[in-house]
């Protein structure tokens, strides 16, 4: 059976990553991550229990060119990308990615998702250090092998650059807007498919 976005396996059976940053620390830590448009990658995130705070915005390019209509045109190099800051106390880094790649997007689409075609749109983790990227790295690795997904994930690792929050009207947009149709119909189904298999680990 193949589920919605070429996974093989149930999203309740995605694995967990093999290699962890693990802490008791709780002073906050930042995932940065792009997969398609941030609307969709930001509402998937936002209820998760150990998030708390995540901004869409642009990274990849110049400050110069980090606004939406100039990065929607596909050559400034940015990502739509969302900064996820989290408690790696509750919710580890390894355990950011697993949603990320089970349900946030599908990373087996190059510079796409769906029908947003372009750069702007890849899959890619940008890594503030070097077990961040080895995490990343192995996660990769350790869901091609298990062949999770119908076909090799194609999520680049760059490491990390300066982040731009994107406009006002971004932010929460998914939250704000439930009946616009682009919302309605890409980022809710998300949504729901985090609720229906990870409920338990959302805010209450």
């Amino acid at each position: 059976m193949t589920y919605a976005g070429n996974l093989q396996v149930s999203p309740d059976q995605f694995p967990d990553p093999q290699i962890d940053i693990r802490s008791e620390d709780n002073s906050p830590a930042v995932a940065i991550l792009a997969g398609g448009c941030f609307w969709c990658v930001e509402a998937v995130f936002k209820p998760l229990n150990g998030v708390t705070k995540v901004t869409s915005g642009y990274i990849g390019g110049s400050k110069e060119t980090a606004d939406y209509r100039a990065v929607c045109g596909g050559n400034t190099n940015h990502a739509e990308a969302v900064e996820v800051q989290f408690d790696p106390a509750v919710i580890s880094f390894g355990q950011i990615l697993k949603y990320f790649f089970a349900i946030a997007h599908d990373p087996t689409q190059e510079n796409r998702q769906g029908n947003d075609v372009g750069t702007q749109y890849r899959s890619a983790i940008f890594f503030a250090d070097d077990a961040q990227k080895k995490v990343a790295s192995e996660y990769i690795q350790q869901l091609d092998a298990a062949h999770v997904f119908t076909a090799p994930v194609k999520t680049n690792l760059e490491p990390l650059t300066e982040f731009y929050t994107a406009e006002e009207y971004h932010q929460d947009y998914a939250e704000r807007n439930p009946a616009q149709p682009y919302v309605a119909y890409t980022a809710a189904p998300k949504v729901e498919k985090l609720q229906k298999y990870f409920g338990d680990q959302l805010k209450k």
